[in-house]
């Protein structure tokens, strides 16, 4: 930093101190308004503050040569408000550069994270935040008990942890809809392994998805879509997993493609149920419990707190009310697919 670079910024400093000096008085308050805009404009041209003040300080020096001790104390306390109106000026300056980033950040990953604006626009823009979309590029999404923001602890907690690991490796970690988002480079699986195990971690519990790698803008909304399906996919299954990978469950929006094919099938395979005592939902979470445990009788009615003759007796009785005996390998893929779909459709809970 030269002196002419700092002395710019110190116009009618001194001759305001040697004033002040001169006649005791404090500075005034076009003289305090006047320092607070050049701090505002170092900030802005981007010197630092200490740099700032050892010139404030400097200057000083020039003034108090001569000075009886007197106006030296005058001369002080004039130094004291100066550089705290100066202080005041380039520190608000940097906190509002400090807003203007965060908005800009914000909407930017708002634009990525919906598709929206001009693909090349958005590609330009990406790279001062770290991202380079003409290569492919994964999302991983954490949800927590609590809605997180830009500027809650947890973000800034798993970030300082992320630098630390990986150091500048192109990742974005932010926040959407109150959930955390982490975006790597596809050939940086580890820096998303290790987002889900942190926010796994610091959630207290919470459940992480990870999309699968695409490549461009659009890419990263699809990986980012694909780990929220994988979320609603897992409250709805009911799938205990705490880290879910897209690609491990393709397989359900397959099978609810057509919808209303899955809601036929449901119907005609598992409606029956619906005569039994105590409604559909007890013999349904049977077939799921015994689909989940390997269609193995002892292991299924553990989960259920039955016996193993009360299991048998129920799964007999979904036999006679469907016409599908769980225990035959061909009836088994039917009933195993209609209790999916029940899941995905939030049947019997649900008209369909």
């Amino acid at each position: 930093m030269t002196v002419q670079e700092t002395t710019s910024y110190l116009e009618g400093y001194a001759e305001a101190l040697a004033d002040a000096c001169a006649t005791g008085r404090r500075l005034t308050r076009d003289e305090l308004a006047s320092l607070r805009g050049q701090g505002e404009w170092a900030a802005e041209a981007g010197i630092g503050l200490r740099a700032m003040v050892q010139a404030h300080l400097a200057a000083a020096r020039s003034v108090r040569y001569g000075l009886t001790a007197v106006a030296a104390d005058h001369l002080l306390a004039a130094i004291e408000q100066a550089v705290d109106a100066f202080a005041e000026g380039h520190e608000r300056a940097q906190r509002l550069a400090v807003r203007q980033e965060e908005a800009a950040r914000r909407e930017f990953v708002d634009d990525l994270l919906y598709g929206r604006s001009d693909l090349g626009r958005l590609a330009e823009r990406a790279v001062r935040f770290g991202l380079l979309l003409s290569h492919a590029h994964a999302v991983a999404v954490a949800r927590g008990p609590e809605p997180y923001d830009d500027g809650h602890p947890l973000l800034r907690r798993i970030e300082s942890s992320l630098v630390a690991r990986f150091g500048d490796r192109r990742i974005l970690l932010t926040t959407k809809d109150g959930r955390l988002v982490c975006i790597a480079p596809a050939d940086q699986s580890d820096v998303l392994h290790h987002f889900a195990k942190q926010a796994y971690g610091a959630t207290d519990g919470g459940r992480v998805a990870l999309g699968r790698a695409h490549s461009g803008a659009g890419g990263v909304v699809h990986s980012y879509e694909e780990a929220l399906n994988a979320l609603d996919l897992a409250d709805r299954m009911g799938l205990d997993d705490p880290v879910l990978h897209a690609a491990d469950l393709l397989v359900y929006p397959v099978l609810t493609r057509d919808r209303q094919a899955m809601a036929d099938l449901v119907l005609s395979v598992l409606g029956p149920l619906r005569h039994a005592r105590g409604g559909a939902r007890p013999l349904l979470d049977t077939l799921t419990a015994y689909f989940d445990s390997g269609c193995v009788a002892a292991e299924a009615a553990r989960r259920l707190s039955l016996s193993v003759r009360a299991l048998t007796y129920r799964l007999d009785r979904i036999h006679r009310l469907t016409g599908a005996d769980p225990g035959d390998p061909v009836h088994r893929y039917t009933l195993q697919t209609a209790v999916i779909g029940a899941r995905l459709l939030d049947w019997p809970h649900q008209e369909i």
